[in-house]
């Protein structure tokens, strides 16, 4: 029997390191496959980024489209670009064992809480303001503009830290990563998922311990 995956939000406000951390966290994992959900988007593709890989690349009508048709778990317009999460192809990931990772704001993560409940929530959050605004500012990717944006942002995405199960501070890399994986395997390790992982070791040690009291 294939256990059921977990399924992950992380949230966190552009410039805290959530990427970095997700692309640390799937070099890692060799125990259980963890995988981070494609996104559809209607923007742009950027430099590098492939079609199916880093997002799903869809137009304005295909977006509405989807909608109308119920398929997204969540989605949301941002600076003038939907981005939404598929729920059948989550859902397939996850009945074949694959822990899921969201990567989506606070918005998104109450749509996806309402349809999945046992969903586990993680809020990335920077260390300081002053911090994320020199990430932001080091990335050089970004006008004075988009940057007050983001920072703007930023101030409305961690308003929301109490909506989440748990918070990860991004001051050491190192730290981060180790907390993440801590939460991880805390749902792992829940009775449900030990339980459905070892059915025939529980269903042995129960039957030896009847045979024992009949006797």
């Amino acid at each position: 029997m294939t256990v059921s995956g977990n399924l992950f939000i992380l949230s966190a406000p552009s410039g805290a390191g959530k990427s970095s951390l997700i692309n640390e966290l799937l070099g890692q994992d060799n125990s259980r496959q963890l995988q981070v959900s494609v996104s559809h988007t209607t923007r742009a593709p950027r430099p590098g980024e492939v079609n199916g890989v880093h997002y799903h690349f869809v137009s304005v009508d295909e977006f509405k489209k989807l909608i109308s048709d119920g398929a997204f778990y969540e989605w949301a317009e941002v600076f003038g670009n939907y981005y939404g999460t598929s729920e059948s192809a989550i859902d397939n990931q996850l009945a074949q064992g694959i822990d899921v990772f969201l990567d989506i704001d606070w918005q998104g993560a109450q749509q996806v809480r309402l349809k999945k409940p046992q969903v586990t929530t993680i809020f990335i959050c920077p260390p300081s303001r002053a911090e994320l605004e020199s990430r932001l500012r080091n990335r050089g990717q970004d006008s004075e503009e988009t940057i007050r944006q983001r920072m703007e942002q930023a101030e409305s995405e961690c308003s929301h830290y109490q909506e989440f199960d748990y918070i990860v501070i991004n001051n050491d890399f190192a730290v981060a990563v180790n907390e993440l994986n801590t939460i991880i395997n805390n749902q792992r390790l829940k009775q449900s998922q030990q339980a459905a992982k070892h059915q025939d070791l529980f269903a042995q040690l129960v039957s030896a311990e009847m045979n024992s009291a009949e006797k």
